[in-house]
C-alpha cells in the first residue's frame, strides 16, 4: 500500500566521476540518447512478485517490469490509458467500460484478452493488498471480445486512480490458477525475470520483451534492479558503475552534483502527530479543539525538517501534497510556531499545567522523538513512552489517542480525503470525521460534487482540516533520485520509487 508505515519511514531514514550502465544510444542524429542498460539501485527487496500482494512503494520498478498494467498515470496522479486504451464511465456512476487492446501477449504466449483481464481483476480484488482499488466494486464480466465491465456497488472517485497507482497489473490466468505468481511472474510486461542470472534479495536481471506494443516506452534494451538499503553502499555502487540510477540520500546531493548526475526530487509523505481521538472518547483533551490546535502551534516544522530531513522537503501543515492543486501555502502560516499562544489555548481548555498521555514509540520512531518531548514537555504535557519493536508499532499505535508517524501521500487528491480521513487504514482503523459538525457536511460535499466544483470542495475542507487540527503535522518529505547522465527520472506522488514508464533516456 502507498501508506505502508515501513515504505515511508524508510524513505524518510534514507533522507537522513563514474557513471554507470551499458554503452550509451545514439539517435538518428548521432547524439547520444543515454546509456542502452538501465541499472536501479533500489531501496528495498520486492514484496512480492504476486501483484495481489505487492506493496506500491518500492515494488514499482520491479512489477513494472513485468506486467503491463490497465491503467497508468501521469505525472500529476491523472489516470492514462495502457492496456485499456479508453474507458467509460456510465452517466448513473455505478459501471466502467474499458476497452482492451488487442496485441498484447504474455510471456508464456498467451493473449492478453477479455476473458484474461476479468481473471486479473477478480484475482487482484481478492488481494490482501490489491484489493484496496475494488472495495466498492460487486462484480467484473467480459462485454465482447475486447470490452470489460467493472459493476459498483456506489459512486467511487478513486478506483482509477488507485488501479493507475499498481493496482491494475495483468497476470496470466494460468499463473493465477497455479498460483505460482510469486515465484514465477507471467506477465506482458516490457521485460522478463531472468531466473538463471537473478539472485533473489541481491539483484534482478531481466531480458527486453521483443516487439512489445509499448517498446517506445521503455527504450532501455538491458535492466537490473539491486535492492540495496544501506544508502552509502547504494551510492558507493553508483560510484562504482554498477548502477545509473538510485534512490538517493539529500547527504550525498553536493557529490551528486560533482558527479555531473540529475537529481530530482518530490514530496512523498508527512511526518508528525496522527491523532486518532477527535472526540476525547481516549483522552479527554484531545476531543477540544484548543489542545488540537495547542499541539500545532508547539511544533516548529521547519526545525523539525532541519534536524531530522536534513531540510528536503517543506514546512507545512497540510496532507495534500506542496506544489498540488489543494496544498494552500497561505494556511501554513497558521500555527507558526508559537509556544505563548500553545499555552495559552490549554489554559483555555482547562488544562493550564498540561495532563498526561501514554504514546508508542519504536525505534525507527526515535529520531522524532527528542523534538516531540521537546514540545510536549514545554506545554505540561507528560508523556509515558510504550516502547516496542515496529511491527508492534502499526498493530497497535492506532489505538492510542495519538502517535508520531510518517505517512506517504497521493497524488489525487479525492484519494488523499479517503486515505487520510474518510476511509479505515491501519493508522485509522475508526474514522470519526462523521462527528464533526464542521468536516462532515463538507466531505458530503466532496463525495457528491463533480469536476471544479468538487476540486473547490476539496480545497474547502483542507482549510477545515487545518483550522480544526485534524492532524499535527509538521512537513512533508522529499523523495530523491539520482540518475547517470543520459537518464531522467519523474518522480510520482504515491510512488516511493516510480514506475519504469518514468524512467527515459534523454
Amino acid at each position: 500500500m502507498p501508506l505502508a508505515l515501513a515504505a515511508a519511514v524508510a524513505a524518510t531514514l534514507a533522507l537522513a566521476g563514474c557513471s554507470g550502465g551499458g554503452t550509451p544510444s545514439t539517435s538518428e542524429d548521432g547524439g547520444a540518447e543515454g546509456p542502452d542498460a538501465l541499472n536501479i539501485g533500489n531501496f528495498l527487496d520486492v514484496t512480492s512478485w504476486d501483484p495481489s500482494l505487492a506493496d506500491i512503494g518500492f515494488d514499482g520498478p520491479y512489477l513494472s517490469a513485468v506486467y503491463d498494467a490497465l491503467i497508468a498515470l501521469d505525472a500529476d496522479g491523472t489516470p492514462i490509458p495502457s492496456l485499456a486504451t479508453e474507458w467509460t464511465v456510465a452517466d448513473d456512476d455505478l459501471s466502467i467500460d474499458l476497452d482492451i487492446r488487442t496485441d498484447a501477449v504474455f510471456s508464456d504466449g498467451t493473449a492478453v484478452d477479455a476473458d484474461a483481464v476479468v481473471a486479473s481483476l477478480e484475482y487482484l480484488k481478492e488481494g490482501a493488498r490489491s484489493g484496496e482499488a475494488y472495495v466498492n466494486v460487486s462484480g467484473f464480466a467480459k462485454v465482447d471480445d475486447d470490452t470489460v465491465r467493472i459493476t459498483l456497488t456506489q459512486r467511487d472517485d478513486t478506483i482509477l486512480y488507485l488501479m493507475g497507482l499498481g493496482r491494475s497489473y495483468v497476470m496470466s490466468p494460468a499463473s493465477i490458477e497455479a498460483g505460482t505468481l510469486g515465484a514465477e511472474p507471467i506477465g506482458s510486461g516490457p521485460y522478463v525475470l531472468d531466473d538463471t542470472t537473478s539472485v533473489p534479495g541481491a539483484e534482478y536481471h531481466f531480458t527486453k520483451t521483443e516487439d512489445h506494443w509499448d517498446a517506445k516506452t521503455y527504450p532501455f534494451s538491458e535492466l537490473a534492479i539491486y535492492p540495496i538499503t544501506d544508502a552509502t553502499a547504494r551510492h558507493n555502487a553508483m560510484l562504482s558503475g554498477q548502477i545509473n540510477v538510485q534512490y538517493g540520500d539529500v547527504a550525498n546531493l553536493e557529490q551528486a552534483e560533482q558527479q555531473g548526475w540529475n537529481t530530482a526530487q518530490r514530496v512523498s509523505g508527512w511526518a508528525g502527530l496522527v491523532i486518532t481521538d477527535h472526540t476525547g472518547a481516549k483522552s479527554e483533551p484531545l476531543g477540544k479543539l484548543e489542545v488540537r490546535q495547542a499541539l500545532n502551534y508547539a511544533f516548529d516544522g521547519a526545525t523539525v525538517l532541519a534536524a531530522v530531513g536534513s531540510g528536503a522537503g517543506v514546512a507545512t501543515n497540510q496532507v495534500f501534497p506542496d506544489g498540488g492543486d489543494i496544498n494552500d501555502p497561505g494556511l501554513n502560516d497558521a500555527y507558526a510556531f508559537n509556544m505563548d499562544k500553545a499555552k495559552e489555548l490549554l489554559a483555555d481548555a482547562g488544562y493550564p499545567d498540561g495532563f498526561d498521555i501514554s504514546m508508542p514509540m519504536s525505534p525507527i520512531f526515535e529520531m522524532w522523538k527528542p523534538s516531540a518531548e521537546q514540545a510536549l514537555n514545554e506545554l505540561g504535557i507528560t508523556v509515558t513512552w510504550d516502547n516496542m519493536q515496529m511491527p508492534d508499532y502499526q498493530l497497535n499505535a492506532p489505538n492510542y489517542p495519538m502517535f508520531i508517524s510518517f505517512l506517504a501521500m497521493d497524488g489525487n487528491d479525492v484519494a488523499t480525503v479517503s486515505r487520510q480521513l474518510t476511509s479505515v487504514q491501519w493508522f485509522n482503523p475508526e474514522p470519526d470525521y462523521a462527528q464533526n459538525e464542521v468536516i462532515a457536511p463538507l466531505v458530503e460535499k466532496v463525495q457528491t460534487e463533480r469536476g471544479d466544483a468538487q476540486t473547490d470542495a476539496i480545497k474547502e475542507l483542507n482549510e477545515a482540516l487545518v483550522d480544526q487540527a485534524w492532524w499535527s503535522v509538521w512537513y512533508q518529505a522529499n523523495n530523491i533520485y539520482y540518475t547517470a547522465p543520459g537518464i531522467q527520472l519523474q518522480p510520482v506522488v504515491g510512488m516511493m520509487f516510480p514506475t519504469l514508464r518514468y524512467i527515459t533516456q534523454g
